[in-house]
């Protein structure tokens, strides 16, 4: 069970974030309004043309927003890119994709925010092209991370949706600014248990995405615990440096991001599946029941 900490204790809370994936196209201010009302700690913003917030904005929007946020006491937790680092790619592709990185990555900074995200995408490629591409190119974009304060974390998505996956990809980089995104979701597809991905992904963990659906077969998202993906075994396993790591731990320099203190985004796919319940009414119920299953708030009845 995660030590969540209280007034008293040493270690601080969880904090909560959502992506703005759940609310397709809403203004900044409203998006701002929606967090401070349900109690949300931060913002994953999805980095898309249809949204208000993407790379194409200029340095002044971009100052704007980030004044926005601060002014309203909540934290820009990452700007989620869909840049495929394991896709298959020409030399102009190379060039493509490496752009595309760096303006994640600028985006990011300026925003102040600390993390992009940024998916595989390697299709049916053979496993060890698609894990070398990938390294290659998140390596090279790790000296702009740096200088820029900025994490890239590789989510457990598509054709890299477990831990064991993920990290034969990060293990090869081996540097501090490149890491993981657990996807809760997609670690439950690819047949992977929990402690299990939580050991392999535990030396690069940035944070956790939670999601709910009724089945492998129907993912229309659902209210948090209204569903079949195992959010309170995955969650048990954070807190803690497992002493059974075995992902391919990255330079010495590197340190466990996730626990306690760490974030949860609860990413609710809205966008994709226009029919499903509207995302504001189901936030609050939501957040406490992660934190009733965290151990930081009342039994469930």
């Amino acid at each position: 069970m995660v030590s969540t900490g209280n007034a008293h204790g040493t270690a601080p809370a969880m904090r909560f974030a959502f992506s703005t994936l759940g609310v397709p196209g809403m203004p900044v201010a409203d998006v701002l309004r929606l967090a401070t009302d349900t109690g949300y700690q931060g913002v994953e913003l999805r980095a898309h043309p249809e949204e208000p917030v993407h790379p194409l904005i200029g340095v002044r929007e971009r100052a704007a927003v980030r004044q926005q946020f601060a002014d309203a006491g909540v934290e820009i937790l990452a700007v989620a890119g869909y840049a495929q680092v394991a896709a298959a790619r020409d030399a102009a592709g190379e060039e493509e994709l490496a752009q595309e990185l760096s303006e994640l990555v600028w985006l990011a900074a300026d925003l102040g925010a600390p993390y992009v995200r940024v998916f595989p995408g390697a299709g049916e490629r053979p496993a060890d092209e698609a894990d070398a591409d990938a390294a290659r190119r998140l390596a090279a974009v790790a000296p702009l991370a740096a200088e820029r304060g900025v994490r890239v974390l590789l989510e457990t998505h598509d054709s890299h949706r477990t831990g064991a996956a993920a990290a034969r990809v990060l293990g090869p980089v081996g540097h501090r600014q490149i890491g993981a995104l657990w996807d809760v979701l997609h670690s439950w597809l690819g047949g992977e248990q929990p402690a299990d991905t939580h050991a392999a992904l535990a030396p690069h963990l940035g944070y956790v995405q939670v999601k709910d659906v009724a089945s492998a077969e129907d993912r229309t998202p659902l209210p948090l615990g209204a569903g079949a993906v195992p959010l309170a075994a995955a969650l048990g396993t954070l807190g803690r440096q497992p002493a059974d790591a075995h992902g391919p731990v990255p330079a010495p320099e590197g340190t466990y991001d996730q626990g306690a203190g760490g974030w949860l985004c609860w990413e609710y796919e809205k966008r994709w599946y226009p029919g499903a319940a509207d995302l504001p009414g189901l936030l609050a119920p939501g957040r406490a029941h992660l934190q009733q299953l965290l151990g930081d708030g009342p039994a469930a009845s």
